[in-house]
């Protein structure tokens, strides 16, 4: 199927000579090696088709290059004597070449079917490692108040504010919903204006961007793989997908295009609405809106040179963590390591934040660079005089916005039961106090 762009990952000759690499980094990830083996032997195939077509191609026209000249050019249809068999051995080399070309575009269709499912190699500076459990935590940022009452988690203090209802929320749409209401309400918009107000300072373009994207540029953003499908709601009828991140609608934008050097890098500040199936997390955070189906998002994304790719990765976590010490929530932040990287990641960051509901750090931000493994698969680039290259691809999150009201009220509760709101918070929600009253 042609999407208007190639679905590559790695170039083909890098995978060629460094089969070695390209397996390790497939097992660190914790995908299986023989991936690379069976993508080298679909090339080997494809490319002795090709030979094999050339090889012909070259025969035949040796042979009908004599049937120009006028002296034995057939004039009745038919060529002289001594040469149709010529003609007749040129027919039959048309159809093997015809039989060939099959035979070649089905084995690079194989082929691309298997090179697409090839990860992103690690950065070098990842750790290996095998699972979460082997993430390194590289900072903490913060002091953990000591509380002399019994905190109460984020469901107890919006029941009793009226801030989120989820059981109507089951009755309406099912497991893993809810309604945000009242001040929950004006702190998502606060945190949207906020995130905005910080951000377009530092030459992020604001967008709110489709939160239905072609299941082809899915593929393209490379999340389709390793059993990504099973995680996203797919609209099989129209051929869309709902988005888990708008990421992966700001990312695809750029496709099929070139950027001047000079316009990098670009960053763009987005909001959305995303969707998540939550597959395998079935008995994990049930209780509230930890782990939801469609909560909303502030997304950093940035595409630049390569050789500013590692300065810009960190100048994105810089950003996160300046939002969350701007509110004054204590968090660290952890390194994954190989097994805990998704496909098109070559180095990511986790910040989680401290929740005393629950007395533990959890994920609230994450931020990512994908090296050009998506432009490559996206084809976008840029421009420096006649030279082009695949730019650097960089995501990031602002506030995820329901974890982020988590963190809020769970850290800034009080003993009667109230909820303060972050200084930095006040102006946009007109309150410096959520309480039961109200």
């Amino acid at each position: 199927m042609n999407w208007g762009y190639n679905i590559v990952m790695l170039d083909i000759q890098f995978i060629r000579d460094n089969p070695d690499k390209i397996k390790k980094a497939a097992k660190d990830k914790g995908l299986k090696p023989e991936i690379v083996e069976k993508v080298l032997e679909l090339d080997k195939q494809w490319r002795e088709l090709l030979s094999q077509e050339e090889g012909l191609e070259a025969e035949k026209n040796k042979i009908t290059s004599k049937f120009e000249d006028k002296e034995i050019r057939a004039t009745d249809g038919k060529f002289p004597k001594k040469f149709q068999e010529d003609y007749k051995r040129a027919f039959a080399i048309k159809q093997k070449i015809k039989d060939l070309k099959t035979q070649r575009r089905k084995a690079e269709v194989d082929r691309k079917e298997m090179w697409d499912r090839i990860p992103n190699l690690p950065a070098k500076d990842v750790k290996t490692g095998k699972n979460e459990k082997e993430n390194e935590e590289i900072k903490k940022w913060g002091e953990i108040k000591k509380i002399d009452f019994s905190a109460k988690d984020h469901m107890e203090l919006g029941k009793k504010l009226d801030l989120i209802d989820v059981k109507r929320a089951t009755k309406v749409s099912g497991a893993r919903f809810g309604y945000l209401k009242n001040e929950a309400v004006l702190l998502e918009f606060a945190l949207v204006n906020f995130a905005l107000e910080i951000l377009t300072k530092k030459e992020f373009i604001p967008i709110i961007p489709p939160v239905l994207i072609k299941k082809q540029t899915m593929q393209g953003m490379g999340y389709l793989e390793h059993g990504g499908e099973d995680e996203m709601y797919v609209l099989e009828k129209d051929g869309l997908v709902l988005v888990g991140t708008s990421e992966q609608s700001i990312g695809s934008m750029h496709m099929n295009e070139v950027f001047n050097a000079k316009d990098l890098p670009r960053r763009y500040v987005g909001f959305s609405t995303c969707f998540r199936r939550e597959a395998g997390s079935y008995g994990k955070d049930t209780k509230g809106i930890l782990r939801v189906h469609q909560f909303d998002k502030v997304e950093m994304f940035s595409f630049t040179k390569p050789e500013d790719g590692d300065k810009e990765h960190e100048f994105m976590l810089s950003m996160e963590e300046k939002l969350f010490k701007a509110l004054k929530i204590p968090y660290r932040v952890v390194k994954m390591c190989t097994g805990d990287l998704g496909a098109p990641a070559a180095r990511k960051y986790d910040l989680e934040a401290w929740l005393p509901g629950q007395e533990k750090y959890r994920e609230v931000t994450s931020t990512s660079t994908t090296t050009d493994f998506q432009s490559r698969r996206l084809n976008i680039k840029y421009r420096t005089g006649n030279k082009t290259d695949y730019v650097h691809m960089l995501n990031g999150t602002a506030f995820a916005i329901g974890r982020t009201i988590i963190a809020i009220m769970e850290n800034y509760q009080q003993k009667d039961g109230s909820v303060k709101i972050p200084e930095v918070l006040q102006k946009y929600v007109g309150k410096k106090v959520i309480t039961v009253d109200k």
